[in-house]
């Protein structure tokens, strides 16, 4: 049946700012960006810095209208079934969100310290969250506070005090994945890609959470630090990315699992994977070593 052109007209005209919305959006955002846009309707600067009071940040510590979510203590991660640092129940993690005032219609950009690779992570861990529940319109400041204020970023004496909203979300399952789906991917010969440290890949060290020595049978390494330059305080480029992926034997969308002791560095490895390289294959197993190699029967490997 066709339509009559004046409703394609308005079809077309419904469409185009959630067309447009996706476009802009990017999973890195820059602190120029940042300071152009932050009085832009729907968009919710998202501080996820840890003891930002115990900091010698004088009488104004905060970006100006962010509010505030410390990534160790707001509730990002809880133990599950024994297991650390797991995704909270869908029903408390939808709460926290929607508690920042943050709803679909907003674009959310996350905001670290940028010191590192490892408190980087704590950005992507939570990007990787807003993805699963099927919030595409979330991004990342590159290089954290750090760049902000390195730009001259406006900043406040206090955080900005949020009005509850209603977060809807629409899980997407295949970019989390289960023990059972790791068990599954050694048996299929998917690749597994370990962004811990090369001493806990190969068996040297391990973290205190984590039962053995080792690492997933057969598993790559892509070391969470060659993704994110401290010193510079960016995330690695895509050619970069392309270059690590490749020297570990990674095809150009291979279906992969990344992994790390408690799903945090995994999630830069996955955030450089999916949104970075553009593989969107790829998964996250936020049960990592701790959830595997709590089972003495599972498999584990010493290089």
């Amino acid at each position: 049946m066709r339509l009559a052109p004046i409703i394609v007209i308005l079809l077309a005209s419904l469409l185009a700012p959630a067309v447009a919305q996706a476009r802009d959006v990017t999973p890195l955002v820059s602190a120029e960006w940042l300071k152009a846009n932050a009085d832009k309707d729907n968009l919710v600067i998202l501080d996820i810095r840890d003891k930002v009071e115990e900091t010698d940040l004088g009488d104004k510590p905060y970006i100006a209208n962010a509010v505030i979510a410390p990534y160790a203590t707001a509730g990002w991660r809880v133990e599950v079934d024994g297991v650390p640092a797991q995704l909270p129940p869908l029903e408390k993690i939808v709460a926290l969100i929607g508690n920042l005032g943050i709803d679909g219609d907003d674009h959310v950009v996350i905001v670290p310290w940028g010191t590192d690779s490892s408190e980087f992570g704590g950005a992507t861990r939570v990007y990787w969250t807003f993805k699963y529940l099927g919030h595409d319109a979330v991004s990342i400041l590159d290089g954290g506070w750090r760049q902000y204020d390195a730009q001259g970023g406006a900043r406040a004496a206090t955080p900005r005090k949020p009005e509850p909203a209603e977060f809807a979300y629409n899980v997407r399952k295949e970019l989390r994945a289960t023990t059972d789906d790791v068990a599954a991917a050694l048996k299929d010969g998917v690749k597994l890609v370990d962004g811990r440290p090369k001493e806990q890949y190969v068996g040297k060290s391990k973290s205190p959470v984590v039962a053995k020595l080792g690492t997933i049978p057969g598993a790559v390494n892509i070391e969470h630090s060659s993704l994110y330059s401290g010193e510079y305080a960016s995330f690695a480029r895509p050619e970069t990315v392309a270059a690590l992926a490749a020297g570990v034997g990674l095809a150009e969308n291979e279906k992969n699992i990344t992994f790390c002791n408690t799903g945090h560095w995994a999630s830069v490895a996955w955030f450089g994977l999916s949104e970075i390289l553009g593989n969107k294959n790829t998964a996250m197993y936020d049960g990592s070593m701790a959830e595997w190699a709590a089972d003495p029967a599972r498999p584990v490997q010493v290089q």
